[in-house]
């Protein structure tokens, strides 16, 4: 069998990076955020990029408006209130909110604005994070979960944020 340049990836999970001939693999896992019906209202993915873990939301379904978004420390989302996902993940036990003078805890993430026709997007890295293994990697033993929430974060209630109800929740994987 001949191998040749392609720019599709060798693997389902692997993103190549090349440039002058170095090639970087980056892991990636995904979540489907499901409402109480099990409707997907959006998509959540999560890379690890140097010394960050980025979190992608990307919405399809959402009524227009601003919406909290959270990475939750435990992969689970039952329903009818997906408080199965547990609190936001903190690893290093810091107070919520982007606003805090102290520094927002890893599991904050921007508000997520959803434009008239169901669409919106949040990119956003969270540095020193990773997704498994050594430092505070997202994937422990339990999982982890995405939940996007009823109403805007206010960036500085603790615990989180005055955001409302989980109305959308992906486990990741």
């Amino acid at each position: 069998m001949m191998a040749g340049c392609s720019s599709e990836p060798l693997y389902e999970n692997e993103a190549a990076v090349q440039a002058n001939n170095v090639v970087e693999t980056v892991e990636g896992l995904s979540a489907d955020l499901r409402d109480i019906n099990g409707e997907t209202l959006a998509r959540a993915t999560l890379e690890q990029t140097g010394d960050a873990v980025r979190v992608r939301i990307d919405a399809a379904g959402l009524p227009a408006g601003t919406y909290g978004a959270h990475v939750h420390m435990t992969g689970r989302c039952d329903a009818p209130d997906f408080a199965s996902a547990g609190g936001h993940w903190n690893p290093t036990d810091h107070r919520h909110g982007r606003d805090n003078p102290q520094g927002a805890h890893m599991g904050d993430l921007p508000n997520l604005v959803v434009a008239a026709d169901g669409s919106g997007a949040i990119s956003f890295d969270i540095t020193g994070a990773t997704l498994r293994g050594a430092g505070n990697p997202v994937m422990d033993e339990d999982g982890a979960a995405v939940i996007v929430h009823a109403d805007p974060d206010d960036y500085r209630t603790d615990p989180s944020g005055n955001s409302g109800a989980r109305i959308a929740c992906g486990v990741i994987g």
